[in-house]
């Protein structure tokens, strides 16, 4: 059966260690009804050498006495039943209360430090106070008679150099995402080399390439254009 305290966890929030008091509270805050009940039981033996009718009156009050001492006992411990203290990867949490519940939470990372104190009993029997302190040094909140108290303090310390652990990683990288490959440019082409320079020719030169071209023009070998083109070529060259 899901307990109260259970329907309070956050998303992703996890329960690492869960007590209540240690049963001793009960006997301690109960030590009233326990009275009651203890002597309205003696009462209730020593009536039996009492008259009729004042052992009626005693037992009438006897009879009061044990109903009210038993619902209170069943109250206490009722409560003690209903207490939930854990310690979770991200809080301190304590529950208590029968119908009107109460919830009182520590955020790990506020916590500064846990004050235990145990006496002789406290550590024959395994419980303790722990106070809860804030970077202030102030208690926000006391557990009295915690039961497996070293215990509890030594879970709620790990969990928060745990939790402490997580927020000093780094943060992993995006993953690479697949796609075409990105292209390449495509080199650029080599500039073409630049054309050498006309050979100088001496006039000589020019007059016998011209009289040959003459000579292939009259042929037909060349087109009088390209005799032209030829020629003007040739002159430039002087």
């Amino acid at each position: 059966m899901a307990r109260y305290a259970d329907s309070l966890l956050a998303d992703g929030e996890l329960v690492s260690f869960r007590t209540r008091q240690h049963w001793l509270a009960t006997i301690i805050d109960a030590r009233y009804p326990w009275a009651i009940f203890i002597v309205s039981f003696v009462v209730l033996i020593l009536s039996t050498n009492l008259d009729g009718g004042i052992r009626t009156i005693v037992g009438y009050i006897v009879l009061v006495g044990l109903v009210v001492s038993l619902a209170w006992l069943g109250k206490v411990y009722w409560n003690w039943l209903s207490q939930d203290y854990l310690v979770t990867n991200r809080r301190v949490l304590k529950v208590e209360g029968i119908i009107n519940k109460r919830s009182a939470d520590s955020s790990l990372e506020k916590i500064n430090d846990a004050v235990l104190e145990q006496n002789l009993m406290g550590r024959l029997l395994n419980y303790g106070d722990l106070d809860i302190l804030t970077a202030a040094d102030i208690a926000v909140d006391r557990y009295r008679m915690l039961n497996r108290a070293p215990q509890f303090k030594r879970m709620m310390l790990n969990e928060k150099h745990e939790l402490e652990g997580e927020f000093g990683r780094p943060f992993p990288a995006p993953p690479l995402r697949s796609g075409p490959p990105t292209p390449v440019p495509a080199a650029a082409p080599a500039p073409a080399a630049a054309a050498p320079p006309p050979r100088e020719m001496s006039a000589d030169d020019v007059t016998r390439t011209l009289a040959s071209l003459a000579d292939l023009r009259d042929r037909g070998a060349i087109s009088p254009e390209e005799y032209e083109a030829k020629k003007a070529d040739l002159l430039g060259r002087l």
